[in-house]
């Protein structure tokens, strides 16, 4: 459905208010700051992770800022306990306007050093998992005649880079799945994009932000000259998932300081 823009007054295009998000992984880093937003902006998240004790934390916390939040704890390469997720989602909510595939594995290893049952597994819960529940998100979707799907890839999808294989093919993977979601269900009032984001300092690359060598290093490597902060990915989000980003489909949404740009 087309946003008519002159009947909604500009900041109200940004608005979530009334929708409910998943966002997968957000307990903490990236997918908090995501989550946090949207809640901020009027949506009822979604918390997710596989520690339902760090979820509810979570969930807590924004409800003690006055957002609706509720914790859903389940493992995303988990079959059955995603089926049973969203039959809880539909029970309690009856619907899903957002969802946010944030979950990601990573394994550092060449394809000499890396074996077949990891790459099974970062393929599993990097790729497949990513599909499947955009899946079940879109089919609610389309009942409803509007959704956001909305995939956190990696700038390593479209590069590449020694001792860290499997990991860009499984998120350039997931790049190609969005674009199949946007050409199946744009007629039906859902969106379907990725956000690329680069180099943030968020709680899992702590060790390399904090290391006197690589943290540097790495921030000097960007054209900002520095390492993202996880808060800075918020703002794509919100966009995509907004009526704002109405017309944005099948796009990829570089959040690098510049990193993907330089020869």
């Amino acid at each position: 459905m087309a946003l008519d823009t002159a009947a909604v007054p500009y900041l109200q295009q940004f608005s979530l208010a009334g929708r409910v998000a998943l966002v997968t992984g957000s307990a903490r880093g990236l997918g908090w700051c995501i989550a946090s937003a949207m809640a901020g902006c009027g949506a009822h998240v979604l918390i997710n992770g596989r520690n339902a004790d760090a979820a509810e934390a979570a969930a807590t916390e924004l409800r003690a800022r006055g957002l609706a939040a509720s914790a859903l704890a389940f493992d995303v390469a988990d079959d059955a306990a995603v089926e049973q997720a969203f039959a809880t989602l539909d029970r309690t909510h009856g619907r899903l306007d957002i969802l946010v595939n944030n979950v990601g594995a990573r394994n550092r290893k060449t394809l000499a050093q890396i074996s077949p049952a990891e790459v099974r597994a970062l393929i599993e819960t990097d790729l497949v998992a990513g599909i499947l529940l955009a899946r079940q998100a879109a089919t609610r979707m389309r009942a409803h005649g509007y959704g956001r799907l909305i995939a956190i890839t990696s700038v390593v999808g479209a590069l590449a880079r020694h001792g860290d294989a499997v990991y860009p093919a499984a998120k350039q993977g997931l790049t190609g799945i969005m674009r199949a979601l946007a050409m199946e269900h744009g007629a039906h009032g859902i969106t379907s994009n990725a956000i690329a984001p680069g180099t943030f300092a968020t709680e899992t690359n702590a060790a390399m932000v904090a290391d006197p060598e690589v943290g540097p290093r790495v921030a000097a490597r960007n054209p900002t000259g520095r390492w993202g902060q996880p808060e800075e990915i918020a703002g794509a989000a919100v966009f995509l998932a907004s009526p704002a980003a109405s017309y944005v489909n099948g796009h990829v949404l570089t959040v690098d300081g510049g990193l993907s740009i330089q020869m």
